[in-house]
């Protein structure tokens, strides 16, 4: 849109597949709390259209090369684009657990975030999915929304003393059989089953699952990736390579729509601001 109000010809390359897309709502969005991300999507994507300058192909980009004054995008049809400066907005791809109905769940009452879901989830019987300061963190913020917490380490607790003993005050449970099946009615957990066969009632579960870049085309660029996997940006929301700009989960921990939306309105400033500047 930043780029649309400028004038600059822009074209949008999406694959219609987001990582949100079985989340039922979204929050901590001011004037759209509560709605669901591919109606926001859907609003979003009609007012940009509304601007002559910018295109939209429904498509999936699968490869990118730079070239001497430009770069050439390729999609999964074969078709190529050139342009003088790449936005990726690609986000980030999560790797399920082997769980049976985890996917099923993803987004749902198997989520990832405090913030966009917990208030949702508040006072219920609630598990965390995750180890050592992973799992302390989840359960810090967890505590204050549901008082029956257990964490799920998958294998050996690894938490210190100290955290242990935090663990205890707050009356938080440890279980370290690995958990096999997450058994669900549309995505709507109702008990944990482990390894052991035992099967426990839970009503949702928090996971911090790994993640991988949903694109291998900033790598392909050259891009250069954080230590947490993300695409380095600097405080203007340039990559690495001169003329490549990313926002969203791709490259940054914020997982929602709000701060995608706020990372896509400053990249497409800095995108315009820069060709603004080579060619006045």
């Amino acid at each position: 849109m930043a780029l649309g109000r400028s004038l600059k010809t822009v074209l949008i390359i999406d694959s219609g597949l987001p990582c949100n897309r079985q989340t039922p709502h979204s929050h901590n969005f001011i004037t759209q709390d509560g709605e669901k991300p591919a109606v926001i999507a859907a609003k979003a994507k009609e007012q940009v259209l509304k601007y002559d300058t910018v295109q939209f192909l429904d498509s999936l980009a699968v490869k990118g090369k730079k070239n001497e004054n430009n770069f050439v995008i390729t999609t999964l049809s074969g078709e190529e684009f050139t342009a003088k400066k790449l936005i990726i907005a690609t986000g980030i791809k999560d790797i399920m657990p082997d769980i049976k109905g985890f996917s099923a769940c993803w987004g749902i009452t198997v989520v990832h975030c405090p913030y966009c879901h917990g208030y949702e989830l508040r006072d219920q019987k609630t598990g965390i999915l995750a180890n050592g300061m992973k799992a302390l963190h989840l359960a810090s913020l967890v505590n204050n929304l549901t008082k029956d917490i257990t964490i799920f380490t998958g294998g050996e607790a690894k938490f210190t003393p100290q955290e242990l003993e935090k663990l205890t005050e707050n009356d938080i449970k440890i279980v370290e059989s690995n958990i096999t099946e997450l058994q669900h009615e549309n995505g709507q957990v109702r008990s944990v089953v482990l390894a052991d066969g035992l099967q426990l009632k839970f009503d949702a579960l928090y996971a911090a699952v790994p993640f991988t870049q949903h694109s291998d085309i900033p790598d392909s660029l050259g891009c250069n990736l954080t230590e947490q996997g993300y695409i380095s940006i600097d405080n203007f929301h340039k990559t690495t390579v001169k003329g490549v700009f990313a926002c969203g989960d791709n490259s940054g921990m914020m997982r929602s729509v709000v701060n995608a939306i706020y990372g896509g309105n400053f990249a497409g400033a800095m995108v315009n601001m820069e060709l603004t500047e080579e060619q006045f």
